[in-house]
């Protein structure tokens, strides 16, 4: 894999918005549909409680923000959960956890069975659980895990000014020991967390150089939730989330680049400027864990007006 520099990064990140769209577009057009959009739904399945610090969550334990919490579901809960989500057209189910790392044992267990109970209904399995062993990293492949979540979250120059319970490196440990499970990686973070565009700059270039890059990446904008350390932070320009998602797009052209958190607060034009630079997924369902997010409804609506497509559900073995 040829290694992506900062300083090519940051001449495609600053580049005129058509041109930058524009290139964006042939690299999607080379190794995706631009008409498709895969359609993928979170499930909370541990909410709350959470010992980390990272000021844009309000699931954290230290922080007063009102959300509701609960425990694992049972396998029925998830069954049903995950059935009206591929009705709704979605491919992907990830189960998010607020652990600051998976515990050995019955939740453990637990969560593998989870798994099997999704890919039992041919739709790609994801989870995020915090950080992750080797040895439960291959627990997971052997359930049939697709892809597990670990995001960056922003530059490694701003990490520790978010997150003080976990450094940078453990992040990178983690998507380490996943890889060497054989289970796809998905990762990314957010913009808007009040880091400079040169911060943006040196989150891109951490995800374009880990090798293998990253199968999925996630782009979050900040959705400023009351009681957490960033609850006054302003909403992000739309076009400074076009401009990330299209490099992203250039620099990991393989990748499947998801629009994720904070679309309430994006116009369907600006959520299509997102789709011309390269995102092809999205994220349904009323909640992304605890912030809001456009109803189904909503996102089948803009996939007709737009003349796109969902993607269709992809074919498994069983497991």
């Amino acid at each position: 894999m040829s290694q992506w520099i900062r300083e090519a990064i940051e001449k495609l990140y600053h580049l005129p918005v058509p041109d930058l769209i524009f290139e964006a577009q042939q690299v999607h057009r080379r190794f995706h549909d631009p008409r498709q959009v895969q359609f993928c739904t979170l499930a909370n399945i541990k909410s709350g409680n959470c010992s980390e610090d990272c000021a844009y969550c309000p699931q954290s334990a230290r922080y007063s923000t009102g959300i509701e919490t609960w425990s694992l579901p049972s396998t029925e809960e998830i069954r049903e959960q995950a059935m009206a989500a591929k009705a709704s057209g979605s491919t992907r189910l990830c189960m998010g956890a607020a652990w600051r790392e998976v515990k050995e044992g019955h939740d453990f267990d637990h969560v593998l069975e989870l798994v099997r109970v999704v890919k039992s209904l041919e739709m790609e399995a994801c989870v995020t659980l915090g950080m992750l062993t080797l040895s439960q990293a291959e627990r997971l492949q052997e359930a049939g895990l697709t892809a597990y979540n670990h995001n960056i979250d922003t530059s490694p120059e701003y990490y520790d000014k978010i997150i003080t319970t976990r450094t940078f490196e453990d992040r990178l440990r983690t998507i380490e020991n996943v890889r060497q499970a054989g289970v796809q990686v998905c990762c990314g973070g957010i913009i808007g967390l009040g880091e400079s565009i040169e911060d943006r700059i040196g989150f891109l270039h951490v995800l374009a150089n880990l090798d293998p890059q990253p199968e999925s990446v996630p782009i979050n904008a900040l959705v400023a939730v009351t009681g957490t350390p960033l609850e006054d932070q302003p909403p992000i320009d739309p076009l400074d989330l076009v401009r990330t998602i299209a490099a992203a797009r250039i620099t990991m052209p393989h990748a499947t680049v998801r629009l994720s958190a904070g679309r309430t607060q994006l116009s369907d034009e600006a959520q299509t400027l997102c789709f011309l630079a390269g995102a092809n997924s999205i994220f349904t369902g009323e909640k992304l864990l605890t912030t809001p997010n456009p109803g189904i409804d909503s996102d089948q609506a803009l996939m007709a007006k737009l003349g796109m497509q969902v993607l269709p559900a992809p074919v498994f073995d069983k497991v």
